[in-house]
């Protein structure tokens, strides 16, 4: 019984798709390069024309918190998460005017209303979309961009940036926390959207 419920936990929250051909690739705002570098590494492949990187900074710090990982690869000093993530696509192969430009968004949901505005702005029709998202904001994230993209079929492409994976969440306290602060959080905004409706 209590394996079984750990596994349902991982099915929920670890989404992973194999990445196919799409129309753009989605790159939630954060402080981490590794979603950039996977994304740019997806392009070089030839599997999106463009790539949509979303975010000002968090709203509960009210600024670019900084670079939290490769501090020696990426040493400029960025205004947004946007500049961040364009800088780190760029040195990843992938040219400046692939890159489509979100630097409002503040928060998960934000990044989603935002990019959608960004992508009916350029006229794109996004019937298959990537998202390089953190391992543990894997449902959120997609929760969001599904919500404002209905009709667009996503393919889940998670990194694994703190340690914290499908097979060792459930073996360390930082990463118990972390996964149910996550499933906190996706009830709680789950729920205001809800009553939204």
């Amino acid at each position: 019984m209590y394996d079984e419920f750990l596994k349902q936990i991982e099915e929920f929250i670890f989404i992973e798709d194999k990445p196919e051909k799409a129309d753009v690739i989605f790159v939630p705002g954060n402080g981490y390069p590794q979603m950039a570098e996977k994304a740019a590494e997806l392009y070089r492949q030839g599997l999106a024309p463009k790539i949509l990187p979303s975010g000002r900074y968090s709203v509960t710090v009210g600024k670019f918190g900084g670079v939290l990982d490769k501090k020696e690869d990426y040493r400029e000093d960025y205004e947004s998460e946007w500049d961040f993530l364009r800088d780190v696509l760029m040195k990843n192969g992938v040219p400046e005017d692939t890159i489509l430009r979100e630097d409002q968004a503040t928060f998960t949901y934000e990044n989603a209303i935002y990019s959608r505005q960004v992508t009916d702005r350029e006229h794109l029709d996004i019937k298959k979309a990537i998202l390089c998202c953190k391992s543990c904001h894997a449902r959120r994230a997609l929760m969001y961009y599904k919500l404002l993209y209905p009709d667009t079929e996503f393919y889940v492409i998670p990194c694994c940036v703190d340690s914290i994976n499908k097979y060792n969440w459930s073996k360390t306290n930082e990463g118990i926390d972390e996964v149910m602060g996550e499933i906190t959080r996706i009830i709680k905004q789950f729920s205001i959207m809800l009553k939204k409706k």
